[in-house]
């Protein structure tokens, strides 16, 4: 099973270390790949709008391809972000803002409707709520049909300074995550997910989307016609 992690931040802290552990639950420590935002990828969305046309011609393709080749290759996606003045990470953010472009009111992608995605935020007080939120919805509107989130106040500034009972604690969560996301052997695109698609589609059934390219690319995967990407 591959696992694909993407971490808000580029230190090793609480956040890391609790989707590490998920990870390793997961795959046994084999086959995870890990990007590090900013490090792998730092840049924020330039707005000009032509990755709607085509992918390659965004200014940073060569490095957001390479992060999402492999994600769209995962059978797992693990999200890590510290929570930052109440929200995701300011590296997160960039990354969710630069692709856009795989929201099913654009160009989704078929393998996004069948993997599993976690998401996982820490703060030394609140937000974290918020914080794995800004990142569930962008993986809603990408098509993932399964996603579980876990938020936790781990009450200090890294990960050497939470305390052992919580720690404990954090062990046991990540345990029923991982066994969770195992037993769970076929995932199935919800109604919620459904409904959305089914919009997008009359948007671009009636000529509504960003253009003639962008209808261009759902007619070739028939989905103005009776092709869905869950089939």
């Amino acid at each position: 099973m591959k696992v694909v992690m993407i971490h808000g931040q580029n230190h090793k802290g609480s956040t890391y270390n609790i989707g590490r552990m998920v990870a390793d639950k997961i795959s046994n420590g084999e086959n995870v790949v890990e990007f590090f935002l900013p490090r792998d990828l730092n840049h924020f969305c330039a707005g000009c709008y032509t990755c709607i046309d085509d992918d390659t011609k965004c200014p940073y393709y060569e490095e957001k391809n390479r992060i999402m080749k492999e994600v769209e290759s995962a059978d797992v996606l693990i999200f890590t972000t510290p929570t930052y003045c109440m929200r995701a990470s300011a590296p997160m953010k960039s990354f969710l803002d630069l692709t856009f472009n795989y929201w099913m009111a654009h160009r989704p992608r078929k393998c996004m409707f069948s993997k599993k995605a976690i998401v996982i935020s820490t703060a030394a007080g609140a937000g974290t709520k918020k914080a794995v939120k800004d990142v569930s919805d962008a993986l809603f509107n990408w098509g993932v049909p399964y996603v579980v989130t876990y938020g936790i106040s781990v009450q200090a500034m890294n990960w050497n300074g939470v305390k052992d009972k919580k720690k404990q604690k954090i062990e046991k969560v990540t345990t029923k995550i991982a066994n969770k996301v195992l037993n769970n052997k076929s995932v199935k695109v919800g109604i919620k997910t459904k409904a959305m698609f089914m919009m997008m589609r009359m948007m671009q059934k009636n000529n509504m989307g960003s253009g003639e390219i962008e209808r261009a690319y759902w007619e070739k995967n028939g989905w103005l016609d009776k092709g869905r990407p869950w089939k």
